[in-house]
């Protein structure tokens, strides 16, 4: 099958050629016909399953009829990334059209968004914070939108956007065209698919199994042992382009940090990034100035890079289906892959339900000439109060001198600590990083 069975508009068409576009994927090959028919639609689909296209592309298709410069279409996304990867795609393929597409998301000043919004758009590509400012402030108008996409519904759930998104649809027309795509189902994205779809096609793909191309493995090991076999198996493998999960942004901060001060190419994309750093982080991973990324979860959705040659859970996933989300973004376009997973003791009960899920064992591997003896550090003495000067009759304590300020804390060459007064969630396996002197208020 090829693009032309679907008879779309000549402009539109003219964007596939120009895209290089050559055979529709399974996602687009079901989807595009009950768009294009108006029907509402529930799309099953990973990210790298071409289920953009599988939506833009339609879009287009209907737009070329009827009213210019009014908001006719609204495309909803999790994530600031996702948002842009949405819009380049409209750019690309509706190159011919002339139909206009903004972009919407916080992080970024918004007089911009405004400018745009006024000189006439028929595309909105929305977060849904940042849409609902515009929202209340009226300077957007979704009166005339005629075709609502939820992308990434799932993650926007996890998000925390589902009261968000319940408020957008209430300024939305009740006849209206609605598709919602989403990696997994849980029962809140269920119930929102009954509520707001009318009688609609589902379609899936790539969310059963991940692809054949990877190879999984399990490496077991002690917490505080993870960051140096993760060094270990970086060193011993021969990669191309590495995605590292964690399960915090804290911790994909501090793994980037130790990562390119070990002298790797690397860098971190986490939720307290600016959007010029975040994007910076994007481009770089994509052009190959990064060769490792580590990120969290969320801040991975809308990462579609084709060349990532190897996938590392530092950290297990807290579901199968986020699983087999994570080591699909390796694998793709016919290349192979390679899946590391970190595992701990703690990780029994997650791994037997992703086993289930794969149907089958995954391999355990050990990597030879690593120590995997090294005792994890007494919590008793890294995390020891410092001492407390003599206090003389009637005299306040003496402040402690820099210098055993810092020996108190550990922060000379042998080691890290934190009073016992303060804990920190300390991450084991990671290197320590030096204390500062406490700073004033102010100056947070």
């Amino acid at each position: 099958m090829n693009f032309k069975a679907f008879d779309l508009h000549p402009a539109v068409a003219a964007g596939i050629a120009a895209a290089g576009f050559a055979a529709p994927t399974p996602i687009q090959e079901q989807a595009i016909p009950p768009v294009m028919a108006g029907h509402d639609v529930m799309g099953l689909a990973q990210t790298g399953t071409g289920k953009t296209a599988a939506f833009v592309l339609p879009i287009l298709h209907r737009l070329m009829q009827g009213a210019r410069g009014r908001v006719r279409a609204l495309i909803v996304a999790p994530t600031r990334e996702l948002a842009e990867q949405i819009h380049e795609a409209i750019v690309m393929l509706g190159g011919q059209t002339r139909l206009r597409s903004v972009t919407i998301y916080g992080g970024v000043s918004v007089n911009p968004q405004i400018e745009k919004l006024k000189g006439g758009a028929e595309i909105v590509v929305a977060c849904p914070g940042r849409l609902l400012d515009h929202l209340s402030q009226g300077t957007i108008d979704l009166s005339l939108v005629e075709t609502l996409v939820l992308d990434e519904a799932d993650q926007m759930f996890d998000m925390g956007f589902l009261p968000d998104i319940r408020r957008i649809l209430k300024q939305l027309p009740p006849r209206r065209q609605t598709l919602l795509f989403s990696a997994t189902m849980p029962d809140d994205i269920r119930r929102l698919a009954n509520d707001i779809l009318h009688q609609p096609v589902t379609v899936q793909a790539g969310i059963i199994a991940p692809p054949v191309t990877v190879t999984h493995a399990l490496y077991p090991v002690a917490q505080h042992l993870k960051t140096p076999l993760l060094f270990e198996l970086l060193r011993h493998t021969d990669t191309e382009s590495v995605l590292i999960f964690t399960r915090t942004k804290h911790r994909a901060k501090r793994l980037g940090e130790q990562l390119e001060k070990g002298g790797y190419k690397a860098a971190s994309l986490q939720g307290n990034l600016s959007q010029n750093r975040r994007q910076a982080a994007l481009d770089g991973f994509r052009d190959g100035t990064f060769q490792i990324l580590v990120a969290t979860d969320i801040a991975a959705r809308g990462i579609d890079v084709s060349s990532v040659s190897h996938v590392v859970n530092y950290d297990i996933t807290d579901t199968a289906e986020a699983y087999i989300h994570r080591i699909g973004r390796t694998g793709r376009a016919a290349r192979t892959g390679d899946a590391f997973t970190l595992v701990t003791t703690d990780d029994a009960a997650m791994v037997r339900t992703i086993e289930k899920k794969l149907g089958c064992g995954i391999e355990r591997r050990t990597l030879e000439g690593f120590d995997y003896s090294v005792p994890a550090p007494h919590k008793d003495t890294e995390f020891e109060r410092p001492p407390r000067p003599p206090r003389g009759p009637g005299k306040a304590a003496a402040k402690p001198l820099p210098a055993q300020t810092a020996a108190a804390h550990g922060t000379s060459k042998g080691g890290a600590g934190r009073p016992a007064s303060q804990p920190k969630p300390h991450h084991p396996g990671s290197a320590p990083a030096a204390r500062h002197p406490r700073r004033s208020s102010r100056a947070r």
